[in-house]
């Protein structure tokens, strides 16, 4: 069993029956997007969790030490990845979905949301999952091993609901990469609900408003 990933929970109202696992970009921590949780207003009760990323040294940093969920090897991080570490975090996202199985949240009220590294994870770790997941949200991010999803991919997520969205002026995951990994999951059957914005590599006020609005629709329809 993999080690559960030292955490922030928070719900929303007493007895959640729904579960959204965020995850954090480079070098940020599990409180990153607890007042992006904190301004929507959902429908339903909901346990948030926030996983905090192991610390580790990350090469295009020169080797600085701080919290990834993976290595960045090269600038272009389309092509040089780090398979070892994203299929480790894979393993971890697993075991915090399999703790909220163990406390009776149904796999089909469970949520895998995250910006730019965390969003590579939550595209990875979801379109793989065995069971079917309420729906992924990825920001500001890409597909990470895009070559492996063919193969890799599970039946039970091919019609899983995709939220992604994307900053046009982004220095650090490329709009073009971003549009590039939406057209690879459009081509291979996903439905993308995309969005994109006049904003760097961040999170803007209409955003927060379209991802309330998308999470609002799915947990309505369960």
């Amino acid at each position: 069993m993999h080690p559960i990933l030292k955490h922030i929970t928070l719900d929303t109202a007493t007895n959640p029956r729904h579960s959204i696992i965020w995850l954090h970009g480079l070098g940020a921590d599990g409180e990153d997007f607890v007042p992006v949780a904190d301004e929507m207003r959902l429908p339903v009760a909901v346990r948030y969790i926030f996983p905090h990323a192991p610390m580790q040294p990350v090469t295009i940093n020169g080797g600085f030490i701080m919290r990834a969920w993976y290595d960045i090897v090269a600038a272009d991080i389309g092509s040089q990845q780090d398979e070892p570490g994203i299929r480790a975090t894979q393993a971890a996202i697993e075991a915090l979905i399999a703790g909220e199985r163990a406390r009776g949240i149904p796999a089909n009220n469970i949520y895998l949301a995250g910006f730019s590294q965390g969003g590579a994870i939550v595209l990875h770790t979801g379109l793989r999952h065995p069971e079917r997941l309420g729906g992924i949200l990825a920001l500001s991010t890409y597909l990470p091993l895009a070559a492996t999803l063919d193969a890799e991919a599970h039946a039970a997520n091919r019609d899983v609901p995709i939220f992604m969205a994307h900053g046009r002026s982004d220095p650090i995951v490329p709009y073009a990469l971003g549009a590039q990994s939406r057209d690879q999951l459009q081509q291979q059957g996903w439905q993308i609900d995309w969005h994109e914005y006049a904003m760097p590599h961040s999170v803007c006020p209409q955003e927060i408003v379209d991802l309330e609005r998308w999470l609002t629709k799915q947990l309505q329809a369960r």
